[in-house]
């Protein structure tokens, strides 16, 4: 099911009824932990949009692309598949240093739907944006963590690039207007092992929460490595990227106080969320990876393309972003609008409870603009 042998020689002939669109997600590093959940809930939601009659009355059609690489070579090969006219559009996620190498060299030619959360104020034409931004996901949280458990005074753990590095800046304002403050922060690499260094410091510090801005496997490490030291009986952890298949890697014993907030829980008890639930297992099988946010939000990546394109009524990319404020997509998340690019959302906060996430509150929204 996972094997990604390359595209048959019929992608690269010309085909009026299929429209082609480069799925680029993880497939290795760190992030390819959720890689699998990812690439099946695209799946299913380019079925469901070919079952409704396609794309402007074109057949959908995913090619997967590996966005676990390097930000420059994935970027390459997307731009070479939109210059052979392979694909005529773009979507899934992958962390911010491939969007920002992706979006100016695709953003203007075909339309680029975004699904990752990111540290914000992405404005490249032509990119549309499902994520969650630290205005209206971390702000909020850090807010409540610090009404209802006291937590003013925050350690930092991030990757090095981007999307870490720019969500800590914002998160020393947020840590500010509850009273507090950030004590520390260290950023290493993609792909560390050796925690010891940092879990010494955030000893030494007197941080009572520690904000983990890891990727996926990297975060699993740090989960096991931070109650190993004990750590979790003295800190409480806030995460803004945790889906379910990294808590379940974690392992229950490593995950005590430990939040998570985003727009999409699969223990949401809700209908849509209920729908998705049975949609999935049945397309795929009580066994298949976990859903959660990182892979949900690649299923509403397809559904926001789909909508856009269908709204436009063509392929032409002003066009497309001249429509965008009207368009509007129904998911696990229920009825969805666009504005200014990206997604309106509720956000929720959630506690590790073993390898699921307790939904503990939404969050209130400040105003979405990222």
């Amino acid at each position: 099911m996972f094997r990604h042998d390359p595209p048959p020689p019929d992608w690269f002939t010309a085909d009026d009824s299929v429209l082609s669109v480069a799925l680029v997600f993880p497939l290795q590093g760190s992030a390819g932990i959720f890689g699998p959940t990812c690439e099946l809930c695209a799946q299913l939601a380019a079925e469901e949009v070919n079952r409704a009659g396609g794309v402007l009355g074109k057949e959908l059609r995913l090619l997967p692309v590996d966005g676990g690489g390097a930000p420059r070579e994935i970027a390459d090969h997307v731009e070479a598949l939109v210059d052979l006219g392979v694909v005529q559009g773009v979507t899934g996620w992958h962390i911010s240093s491939v969007r920002q190498a992706l979006a100016p060299r695709i953003a203007h030619r075909v339309p680029y739907v975004y699904t990752a959360l990111y540290e914000g104020g992405e404005g490249t034409a032509g990119v549309f944006l499902t994520s969650e931004t630290p205005r209206d996901q971390l702000r909020p949280a850090m807010g409540l963590l610090a009404h209802e458990r006291g937590v003013r005074r925050w350690f930092v753990v991030g990757n090095d690039y981007v999307w870490p590095r720019r969500t800590a800046r914002a998160a020393h304002l947020y840590a500010r207007e509850s009273g507090g403050g950030v004590q520390g922060e260290v950023y290493l690499p993609l792909g560390t092992h050796d925690f010891d260094p940092v879990l010494r410091r955030i000893e030494r510090s007197e941080a009572d929460g520690v904000l983990m801005l890891l990727v996926g496997s990297d975060a699993v490490r740090f989960n096991r490595a931070f109650a190993a030291a004990g750590l979790d009986e003295r800190c409480l952890r806030l995460s803004t990227l945790m889906d379910e298949n990294m808590l379940m890697a974690s392992g229950p014993t490593t995950t005590v106080d430990l939040y998570s907030t985003a727009g999409f829980f699969s223990s949401l008890a809700n209908q849509d969320t209920l729908d998705f639930h049975g949609q999935y297992a049945g397309r795929f099988g009580v066994d298949a990876p976990a859903l959660g946010s990182l892979g949900e939000s690649c299923y509403e990546g397809v559904l926001l393309l789909a909508a856009l394109i269908d709204r436009a009524g063509t392929l032409d990319v002003s066009a497309i972003g001249a429509a965008a404020d009207s368009v509007s997509y129904e998911g696990p998340r229920g009825l969805l609008h666009l504005r200014g690019s990206h997604v309106r959302q509720r956000i929720y906060l959630a506690r590790a409870d073993g390898v699921e996430f307790d939904v503990v509150a939404q969050l209130d929204l400040h105003d979405s603009r990222p």
